[in-house]
C-alpha cells in the first residue's frame, strides 16, 4: 500500500499521552505539512499557534475545560484533562472574514494530523478552539501573541507520543460508504 494512504488509514485519536517531549525538528514537520493544506482561492486564512510551553498548554488546557463544565475540575469520563496529557497544542485558527475559514482550517488539522502519524507520533482533535479564543481570556492570548486581526478557533490538534494501549482498534467502515455512479 502507498505510504501516503497507509498514514491516512492508521491515523488514530490518541488520547493517552507518555510524559515525554516532542523534539522540535518533528514539530517543525507537522507545523509545515498544516501550512500546505489547500485553502479556498488559496486565501491561506488560517493560523497556527504552537504551545510547548508547559504553562500557556496548561492554561489552554483549563480554558477548554471550563467550556466543558464550568467550574466542574472533570469531565463526564472522568479526565480533568481535555487534553489527555498531551505535550503539545497546535491551535488553529482563521480569519474571521474568509467565507471558506472552517473548512481551510479543517484541512490543516487533517494535514497535520496525518503528519504527525507519519513520524510515529499520536494527535486528536480537540474542539472548543472557537469558543476559547472567544473568551475575553482568549483574546488577551492572542494580543498578547502580536495577533490582532479577527479570528475564529478551528481546532485545537494536540500532539505527542502515544502511551501504550492509548488508541482503540480500527472500527469497520459502514457498508454504505460510498455510491458509486459509474
Amino acid at each position: 500500500m502507498n505510504r501516503t494512504i497507509n498514514d491516512i488509514i492508521t491515523r488514530r485519536s490518541v488520547k493517552k499521552y507518555q510524559d515525554k517531549a516532542v523534539p522540535q525538528e518533528l514539530l517543525e514537520e507537522i507545523v509545515r505539512a498544516g501550512m500546505y493544506a489547500p485553502t479556498g482561492r488559496n486565501s491561506q486564512s488560517p493560523i497556527i499557534i504552537a504551545v510547548t510551553q508547559k504553562d500557556m498548554r496548561d492554561r489552554l488546557s483549563r480554558m477548554n475545560l471550563d467550556i466543558i463544565m464550568g467550574n466542574n475540575l472533570t469531565t463526564s469520563s472522568g479526565h480533568s484533562d481535555p487534553f489527555y496529557g498531551a505535550p503539545v497544542v497546535l491551535v488553529v485558527l482563521a480569519r474571521k472574514d474568509v467565507a471558506t475559514r472552517v473548512y481551510d482550517g479543517s484541512l490543516v488539522m487533517e494535514n497535520m494530523m496525518i503528519a504527525a502519524n507519519s513520524l510515529g507520533l499520536g494527535s486528536c482533535w480537540i474542539h472548543r478552539a472557537k469558543e476559547m479564543f472567544e473568551t475575553e481570556e482568549g483574546k488577551e492570548i492572542l494580543r498578547k501573541l502580536g495577533i490582532t486581526d479577527e479570528y475564529e478557533g478551528i481546532g485545537n490538534c494536540i500532539v505527542g507520543y502515544a502511551a501504550e494501549n492509548a488508541c482503540k482498534p480500527q472500527a469497520e467502515r459502514k457498508p454504505d460508504w460510498v455510491t458509486w455512479v459509474k
